[in-house]
């Protein structure tokens, strides 16, 4: 494994874009966290609207100088939630749980809130790691880029 030197947040430029669409089409990354890409035009729209957005804080992670992933706060069911990917070149090095840490610090809104798939145990990490308190389990059906499958949800507040 390869030691991690700096962890940063900056936000997301358009030349972070290419990357983030190429990040979500991973089967890997798709299969752990339950969430399917967004095809080209999707994508594209998706990101014009979120960095149009004042509501949302869109942070590219920055590990060793470069671009390694994203973190993420936005509103979903009236509720301030966070979100992350991570390169899976990148994994087990610790950069979401610096980079989450980060992010909540840069954030002061209280509470936030997050989920994962339940049998994303990185995830399950990076979130108790960073305080987040573990709420319970909920099963989610399928919907729109959503896999069906059970939730593990956490507040942090």
């Amino acid at each position: 494994m390869k030691k991690l030197a700096s962890v940063t947040l900056r936000p997301v430029t358009e030349d972070d874009l290419p990357l983030i669409y190429e990040r979500q089409m991973d089967a890997d990354s798709v299969r752990m966290s339950g969430v399917n890409p967004r095809d080209p035009d999707e994508f594209e729209r998706h990101w014009r609207e979120t960095l149009a957005d004042p509501s949302v804080v869109a942070r590219s992670i920055i590990a060793d100088g470069e671009v390694a992933g994203l973190a993420l706060c936005f509103r979903v069911n009236e509720m301030d939630t966070v979100g992350y990917w991570i390169g899976k070149e990148h994994w087990g090095r610790g950069i979401a749980t610096a980079a989450l840490a980060q992010l909540v610090d840069e954030v002061k809104t209280r509470p936030l809130h997050a989920t994962c798939s339940k049998s994303n145990a990185g995830s399950v990490r990076v979130l108790e790691k960073c305080g987040f308190e573990f709420l319970g389990y909920e099963w989610a059906e399928a919907r729109g880029r959503y896999s069906a499958g059970e939730l593990a949800r956490f507040r942090l507040g």
